[in-house]
């Protein structure tokens, strides 16, 4: 929320990941606020999602910019295999990872069918997508944006293997998440109608 819309209403649910919802207008009054809450109880409202403007130049370098806003359009192009890092600028880890990724964005940067691109994870979000670590890094595979996450080594070589290889060599196998750079497994059991995790 920007300083210019501040006085301002939203609504959170904490029990679903911090959901956010605001109302369609600005005015705060005894009308809009009784229609604001009574939408949001019947289950009307869609979910209000942080996003940046798009940069006028966010295609320009090697590594292309992201925002919420262009993120469907360009990292499910089933043109292309689409590597994303969901970053936040504060990150360490991150900024340890920044030349590399300039480098490989630069590797690929005349491919037609590969794109390098960031998004800054802690201004902009994404419905389908929920980040917990950064650097996060996901590919999005051409023709079916299959997406894996990837587990491998943060140098040149490797995460050129894993772009190139449409994250065959580097990601996690089939139904594994990542937690702190180790992977696990989640087994689903059935158990006369209860599911267990």
């Amino acid at each position: 929320m920007s300083k210019d819309e501040v006085p301002s209403l939203r609504l959170i649910r904490l029990e679903e990941d911090m959901a956010k919802y605001k109302p369609a207008t600005p005015e705060i009054s005894v009308d809009t606020v009784r229609s604001f809450v009574t939408e949001f109880l019947a289950g009307n409202l869609k979910q209000h999602l942080l996003s940046q403007p798009l940069p006028e130049d966010w295609d320009k370098n090697a590594v292309k910019v992201l925002v919420a806003s262009n993120f469907d359009e360009i990292a499910f192009d089933k043109s292309k295999h689409v590597l994303v890092e969901f970053y936040a600028p504060w990150c360490g880890h991150c900024k340890q990872l920044a030349p590399i990724y300039d480098k490989l964005g630069e590797k690929f940067a005349d491919r037609d069918d590969i794109t390098i691109a960031k998004i800054d994870a802690t201004v902009n979000e994404l419905e389908h997508t929920k980040i917990t670590s950064f650097p996060t890094l996901k590919l999005y595979a051409k023709d079916d944006n299959r997406v894996i996450d990837y587990n491998g080594e943060r140098v040149l070589e490797a995460l050129s293997n894993f772009v190139e290889s449409g994250g065959k060599e580097g990601g996690l196998p089939s139904g594994a998440q990542v937690s702190g750079g180790i992977y696990y497994y989640y087994y689903l059991f059935i158990n006369k109608g209860t599911l267990i995790y």
